[in-house]
């Protein structure tokens, strides 16, 4: 997991069906190399992804905001973690 949201290299994108791993894709993130607006970049990608729930270490406010707007649901964890655990401290589930 990133320490922060818009600075991540890659997204994994998971995909739960009964609370199971249904499917994973990796994702580069068009906004890593950006000095400014990267979160927003991301966040656009993601909602343009159909994503529903985000996990991160930390969201600046134009990513929280335009995830906020997309629907998509931010949870903070703690930086670091691995994809899994992530998931499974965030207490997501499939819808």
């Amino acid at each position: 997991m990133s320490d922060v949201f818009g600075r991540a290299k890659t997204f994994t994108i998971v995909e739960l069906e009964d609370d199971q791993i249904k499917d994973v894709e990796v994702k580069e993130n068009p906004g890593a190399s950006y000095e400014y607006g990267a979160g927003p970049i991301a966040a656009k990608m993601l909602v343009e992804a159909g994503v529903k729930v985000v996990i991160s270490g930390e969201f600046g406010p134009g990513a929280s905001t335009l995830l906020e707007q997309g629907n998509i649901r931010a949870v903070k964890v703690e930086a670091g973690m691995k994809v899994m655990q992530a998931i499974n401290t965030s207490g997501v589930k499939a819808p």
